[in-house]
């Protein structure tokens, strides 16, 4: 079938991205499904850094590959083959897949999935190849999802499924933004009531770990912290529910520590700021992706004399098919506003400002929809 998605044709353009357009809006053709396999009409996508970080060339994938790994859609069609999901079900999709049966699924989320990883690293799904053709030629799927397109076909383990009541930006923010930053408190930090929180870089994904930490605040009047840069993130995130905001400079100046601290700006600034701000027998929880080559300095000897972790958590140690299900039912008690996170809605078209808005830090979660 034919189809219209956002193209990533070259990485590392210069910014703006308006102006250098590293991204084309282009008709394509779609195969069918295969076994295993579903189509998709995606109703929302968010954009994410995983995105950015391809755009700017500090996570080099193959190009030109179809981008968009955060989203939720209908089902419009499922592969050969029994399928535990029907025609027009309503599903989150997510940027790793699970095969459930190989080494790193055997971790519980802790590791990534190694088929799914090696799916992902080569730009095609998990039954391996490409169904997204252009002029003839192969485009590469972006994390098994490639999400900025009208639709997409993908493999089963790529997708939840949700109740209707879930709107499609909500759940289209489940599938990373959530699922990264709520589970890094609770799949990697499982804090104690006692435990102060601490989130620094203050994105998409940033604010999500606030939301989830002022949910499980409920009861215990523990401290969450945000930090970040922007004043404007500062004054959201207390909105949001943390107790108190500060920048990286006054953590540095007032000495002020927490038990948990995530780290989600994917800097190496933003990275030495929590490890310094966490306090003795803490857990510095990273899942930022800074560029390959970055490189942090760190002591060695606070570790060990004051008995700190740190810990790297890639997509919060979550798995999907468990986590999505508890940020739903968090959601519908009132506990998680996800929908506050979305910070604009946006054309398909304008894709290329969109990255520039992301690039800036201006943006929390900017949401593409879809009629």
């Amino acid at each position: 079938m034919r189809i219209r998605g956002a193209v990533l044709e070259r990485i590392g353009a210069s910014a703006p991205f308006a102006e250098s357009k590293p991204i084309t809006v282009s008709e394509l053709d779609l195969g069918e499904p295969g076994p295993g396999e579903l189509l998709i009409r995606i109703e929302a996508a968010g954009l994410c850094h995983s995105d950015l970080s391809v755009v700017d060339g500090n996570r080099v994938r193959p190009v030109p590959m179809l981008l968009g790994h955060e989203a939720a859609g209908r089902v419009e069609a499922v592969g050969p083959g029994e399928s535990d999901i029907a025609v027009g079900q309503r599903v989150v999709m997510t940027f790793l897949p699970r095969c459930g049966e190989c080494s790193g699924c055997a971790t519980e989320g802790r590791t990534p999935c190694l088929p799914g990883s090696m799916a992902n690293n080569t730009g095609e799904l998990m039954n391996g190849g490409r169904r997204l053709l252009r002029d003839g030629e192969p485009v590469h799927h972006h994390l098994g999802v490639s999400a900025f397109a009208t639709h997409a076909v993908v493999d089963r383990h790529s997708v939840v499924p949700v109740d209707d009541d879930v709107p499609p930006d909500v759940a289209a923010v489940l599938g990373c933004a959530v699922l990264t930053g709520g589970g890094a408190l609770l799949n990697s930090a499982q804090p104690t009531p006692a435990d102060r929180i601490m989130v620094v870089g203050l994105g998409g994904v940033g604010m999500a770990a606030v939301l989830v930490a002022a949910a499980l605040r409920e009861g215990t009047g523990r401290d969450v912290i945000a930090v970040d840069t922007v004043p404007e993130k500062l004054k959201i995130a207390l909105e949001l529910g943390a107790t108190a905001s500060y920048t990286p400079q006054e953590i540095a100046e007032q000495h002020i520590q927490a038990e948990v601290v995530i780290e989600a700006a994917g800097n190496v600034r933003a990275f030495e700021t929590a490890v310094a701000a966490t306090a003795t027998g803490g857990k510095t929880i990273t899942v930022g992706l800074p560029a390959p080559d970055a490189m942090a300095s760190i002591s060695p000897l606070a570790l060990v004399a004051q008995g700190r972790t740190i810990i790297g958590s890639y997509l919060g140690s979550a798995v999907p098919s468990r986590d999505i299900p508890e940020y739903v039912r968090m959601w519908r008690e009132g506990k998680l506003p996800v929908e506050r996170l979305v910070s604009s809605r946006i054309r398909l078209e304008d894709i290329n400002a969109g990255m520039d808005e992301l690039a800036a830090g201006h943006a929390l979660r900017q949401v593409i929809v879809f009629d």
